[in-house]
């Protein structure tokens, strides 16, 4: 992996949890990390941080972000259809969940979001998900750390 991959995140439904480890992971390794959101977002200073504001819109983030992403980036979202496009592009995907998404897995996430979507439009309640635990922390954590070791 290139050691100038870069970290990209879809800062706007980011967990602040999430984002702590982020900014300790970017301190710790000098990977560029950059929050794209269309609201201003608080970052401790930092020359390996940045954020990046777009301007409000659907997916006016998301779109920022498959611009700018390289082949060998990570991306940081929990929208499917955001790593979808990404993983296309070269680069993988981590849900704040720990949950990598890959060329091998991504399309069936893809599918399988679709399928609830339109269950949800004919009026089933799925309810939103569930609070984020420390088992959720940790495998983001050892995803991260994964990545960051494959790049060093």
């Amino acid at each position: 992996m290139n050691p100038a991959s870069k970290l990209w995140v879809d800062a706007d439904a980011c967990p602040g949890v999430v984002r702590e480890i982020l900014f300790r992971a970017a301190e710790r390794t000098g990977v560029l990390l950059t929050l794209v959101a269309n609201q201003p977002i608080r970052t401790p200073p930092s020359a390996h941080i940045r954020t990046l504001q777009v301007s409000a819109g659907f997916d006016v983030a998301d779109n920022e972000i498959v611009r700018r992403v390289e082949a060998g980036d990570l991306v940081i979202t929990s929208d499917v259809p955001l790593a979808a496009e990404v993983v296309e592009k070269g680069a993988l995907a981590l849900s704040p969940r720990g949950e990598l998404f890959t060329p091998e897995n991504v399309r069936a996430r893809l599918n399988m979001r679709d399928f609830l979507d339109t269950m949800r439009a004919s009026g089933v309640q799925s309810g939103g998900p569930p609070a984020l635990t420390q088992a959720d922390r940790q495998a983001f954590a050892a995803q991260l750390d994964r990545w960051l070791a494959k790049r060093a």
